[in-house]
């Protein structure tokens, strides 16, 4: 598993106007070939009368399944520069359908280059993207006594809080980079003078916003 990556934040639809041609893309995540298949027939069932449904969608921690669609417009011209923004952008199991109504001017090879990668950057900036970073859940058990220190603690520290359950002991649920429990471990055994239980949950993957430079 990455231990972290981009992809798209979630469903997104953004239309765009050139020389009269509607470029209606639309975005989604697909985490198998199968979930991008379905979502390229969703958008054709939807837009049945458009000129042209074009796709591109990367799949996979390495990138293994990259497949355009050009659907009918001249070679090169569709799929790949949609697949291309994709790559660009540094984005994981992410399916893009450009949806073309042709206006009665032709853009020529450069133009349709263009604009299907204008339309695919915009729906992307439009939608939002995540970054989704491995993380391990460190279950922290303490005493009552201790709690109001190891909250503030936590809470201006860089890691951050899932949970907090009030048992019979308090059981704070943080979540942790995988590279970095052991220094948790130990930090946590400093704040309490090594009165504390710590055990490793699941590991997850946590999503936040992500913002280009």
């Amino acid at each position: 598993m990455l231990p972290r990556y981009l992809t798209v934040k979630q469903f997104g639809e953004h239309e765009i106007t050139i020389q009269k041609s509607r470029f209606i893309a639309h975005v989604a995540r697909a985490e198998s070939e199968q979930e991008a298949q379905e979502f390229i027939q969703t958008i054709k069932k939807k837009h049945w009368n458009a000129t042209h449904n074009c796709s591109a969608y990367l799949i996979g921690e390495h990138d293994q399944i990259q497949k355009a669609n050009d659907d009918g417009e001249p070679s090169g011209t569709a799929g790949v520069p949609i697949l291309e923004v994709l790559k660009k952008r540094n984005l994981k199991d992410t399916v893009v359908v450009v949806t073309r109504y042709f206006g009665g001017i032709k853009l020529g090879a450069g133009g349709l280059i263009r604009a299907y990668g204008k339309a695919t950057s915009e729906v992307l900036d439009a939608t939002g993207i995540v970054e989704r970073r491995l993380v391990q859940v460190m279950q922290v058990k303490i005493d009552y006594t201790w709690l109001g220190k190891i909250e503030k603690e936590l809470r201006s520290s860089e890691y951050k809080m899932k949970d907090i359950h009030y048992l019979d002991i308090v059981n704070i649920e943080v979540f942790v980079d995988g590279s970095k429990t052991h220094s948790f471990t130990e930090w946590m055994i400093e704040l309490t003078n090594g009165q504390c239980t710590i055990q490793a949950g699941e590991t997850l993957y946590l999503e936040e916003d992500f913002v280009r430079n």
